[in-house]
């Protein structure tokens, strides 16, 4: 792992397709952009900051989302998320996010996520319970 630098952003986009919708992905009745699909979309960012600190071998896993999803997003939008590296304790990263559409702020929050390294992470979630 390089050294992470404050102030680090990055962002993403996505455009609000029906399969990203509340009642698409169960978290709602309407069809409005999704606050799960918002999540996703600051993490993303999020993964997106992070990952010019990373050596080869290393990935990020979100360890807690904290967000307000303030405004709701129609179909056909398109919907942006930023990602500020805000704080680094060793391997656990602080964001700030962020998530607008094309008119307005819609989410913020903050979010954590820490470095890992890949191969070890990936091999004991897949022998996890197994004795």
């Amino acid at each position: 792992m390089k050294e992470i630098a404050i102030g680090e952003t990055a962002e993403v986009y996505t455009r609000v397709t029906t399969d990203k919708l509340a009642i698409a992905v169960g978290s709602g009745s309407l069809k409005v952009f999704s606050t799960p699909s918002m999540a996703a979309l600051m993490e993303e960012a999020a993964c997106a900051a992070v990952k010019p600190f990373l050596d080869e071998h290393e990935t990020s896993v979100g360890i807690s989302l904290h967000i307000e999803h303030v405004t709701p997003t129609p179909v056909g939008m398109t919907v942006f998320a930023d990602a500020e590296i805000i704080e680094v304790k060793g391997r656990e990263i602080t964001f700030r996010v962020t998530a607008r559409d094309e008119v307005t702020e819609i989410g913020e929050g903050t979010h954590k996520r820490f470095i890992v390294n890949a191969e070890k992470f990936q091999s004991k979630t897949d022998t996890k319970g197994i004795m």
